[in-house]
């Protein structure tokens, strides 16, 4: 950790239960603010470990990692102790499975009044037990271009932040009047409001940010694409005035980037304090 980073969560403890992708993105965000984390795996390890080493590696740094079988009495007596001094909880199962180890927030509140519990469901209230993930969330918000998987986690990281924040949340009115609280922090609703740039129009194709406008769009250059968002009204007058072109069009703009690669275009919107951007190759392709 850095050791000049802001670490407002110096002295908290935090146990997660939480695997694969928004529980140790949370886990990692917290150990950032300055929390001292630890995690629970199972005996066979986080999938997460398997399917992406190098992010889990990454993810889980700063971290005490416990492997413990919560079905065994044993094991269950350890997470007990572990429980004991911690600040806040953080797991990622559907409730059911949380009833069934005695660690749903009613029984957890009634030992350890203290404590507090971010829980990352897939979908809130009664349709938290519901089975899901994020490919088919974003598939129910429209965000899916089939046959393309996406190309990041939308639900997943979104969720992640929205553990964070309620966390923080958490926190601080614990310290204010002693006692733990719950936050439910649901996935799909998360990825919801990720799409409302979507759902209200903004980055529809045609709309304002999907295709809209000329200073804000895709161009193909001589050699790869660029990124241009001359989105203000300054931006977008320095622009015409450094190609010597008055009110141009798309057709007019994709004329002009021909002439030049991406990496030529980056470097020469620098020079003009632009925002011009040549497109990263994904890494399939790299």
């Amino acid at each position: 950790m850095d050791d000049n980073a802001v670490t407002p969560l110096r002295d908290f403890k935090v146990l997660t239960l939480a695997l694969n992708v928004p529980g140790p993105v949370t886990a990692a965000r917290l150990v950032g603010l300055g929390a001292s984390v630890t995690k629970i795996e199972p005996p066979s390890g986080d999938p997460l470990a398997q399917v992406c080493p190098d992010w889990y590696q990454s993810l889980s740094r700063h971290q005490e990692i416990i492997q413990l079988d919560l079905k065994s009495s044993d094991n269950r007596s350890q997470l007990e102790q572990l429980l004991k001094p911690c600040d806040l909880l953080l797991t990622a199962s559907r409730p059911k499975a949380l009833t069934r180890l005695d660690l749903d927030w009613p029984t957890l509140h009634q030992r350890y009044p203290r404590l507090s519990q971010v829980a990352i469901v897939g979908s809130s209230g009664e349709q938290a037990d519901l089975p899901g993930h994020d490919l088919t969330y974003q598939a129910r918000l429209g965000l899916l271009n089939p046959p393309a998987l996406p190309r990041t986690l939308v639900a997943d990281l979104a969720g992640a932040e929205q553990a964070v924040g309620a966390a923080l949340a958490l926190l601080l009115a614990r310290e204010r009047d002693g006692t733990g609280g719950y936050r439910q922090v649901a996935l799909a609703e998360a990825a919801a409001a990720f799409a409302e740039p979507l759902n209200y129009g903004l980055t529809t194709p045609g709309g304002m940010l999907g295709g809209g406008l000329p200073e804000y769009n895709l161009y193909r250059t001589r050699q790869g694409w660029v990124a241009l968002a001359a989105l203000e009204p300054h931006f977008w007058q320095r622009l015409q005035q450094a190609l010597g072109l008055s009110q141009p069009g798309e057709k007019d703009l994709a004329e002009c980037f021909l002439a030049r690669t991406a990496v030529d275009w980056e470097r020469w919107g620098g020079d003009h304090d632009l925002p011009i951007v040549a497109l990263k190759a994904p890494l399939d392709e790299q």
